[in-house]
């Protein structure tokens, strides 16, 4: 009767050791998202902002080998990405696709100009800056006009400020709410074993003694939960990148191992603190307020 009741206990603790792993692990797998979230939104908005384009339209005259060197002289600049170059041939190219029709045959002649399109740096896509390039790209004696939407560039900057903060914001509060959850779990799940720490104190067993394998198995349980969350995020994104895979060009593998370890460490401090705090507490209470 008696390996009975131990069996049955054991079960039970085993039970609910590994809903408390399976717990930390869905509210780790929803800080995880957040942070894929905040992650791809900093590298999309990175990615948008690179892609705005300053078209340099150059003068009728000008020769290929003055154009090139241009080119190199913008490129030098140290808020500009990248640029191109652009004939009057690829231009009218681009624009036959566009149109659907080759307007060169309906006018007879080539009406477009020679081009460099050149692409900021995302630090510097902004209307300030970019205007400061148009400025020493203007004065030279190759160029004609120099454009961009600037209405477009004004109005992106500020949506992406504001999602920014929204995400943020939602970031920061679902980390508080995964805190308040994986917290509860651990209370409860320390709950069930309210009377084998009073009887270990009531034994004579240290504060410190009776922590020790507490503490032993919610590291063990946050790493779990941690490698869990990071399967289920990897899962996630895999799925995420069939629906859409432009989302490759937004990888970065160094910083996904950061929100992967980010995850680990944080199941193992949160469970860590939990049960240190759940423990403590049953160690304070006497032993008619264990039954309440």
């Amino acid at each position: 009767m008696q390996e009975f009741e131990e069996s049955n206990v054991s079960r039970k603790t085993k039970r609910v050791y590994i809903t408390t792993v399976i717990s930390i692990a869905m509210v780790l797998l929803m800080v995880g998202l957040a942070g894929l979230i905040i992650l791809h939104t900093r590298k999309l908005s990175d990615y948008v902002k690179e892609n705005i384009v300053v078209n340099v339209y150059l003068n009728e005259d000008v020769k290929e080998v003055d154009i090139l060197t241009l080119q190199k002289e913008i490129e030098k600049y140290p808020s500009v990405k990248s640029t191109v170059y652009v004939s009057k041939e690829l231009a009218a190219e681009n624009l036959s696709k566009d149109l659907g029709e080759d307007f060169i045959k309906f006018l007879g002649y080539n009406p477009l100009l020679y081009s460099i399109d050149v692409y900021m740096k995302a630090d510097y896509a902004d209307n300030a800056n970019i205007d400061k390039i148009i400025q020493a790209i203007s004065g030279k004696p190759l160029v004609k006009e120099v454009k961009y939407q600037q209405s477009l560039v004004e109005s992106m900057n500020r949506n992406i400020k504001t999602i920014s903060l929204i995400i943020l914001c939602f970031g920061g509060l679902l980390l508080f709410i995964a805190l308040a959850l994986i917290n509860n779990t651990i209370r409860l799940a320390i709950y069930s074993q309210r009377f084998t720490i009073k009887s270990m104190q009531l034994v004579g067993a240290t504060k410190n003694f009776i922590r020790r394998p507490f503490l032993g198995m919610a590291v063990l349980h946050g790493v779990l939960a941690g490698l869990l969350a990071t399967l289920m995020v990897m899962g996630v994104l895999y799925l995420a990148r069939q629906e859409i895979p432009e989302l490759i060009v937004l990888q970065n593998y160094t910083e996904f191992g950061i929100l992967f370890l980010g995850l680990i460490l944080l199941g193992i401090l949160i469970s860590l603190f939990s049960t240190y705090l759940a423990v403590s507490r049953y160690l304070r209470l006497k032993i008619d307020a264990l039954y309440v």
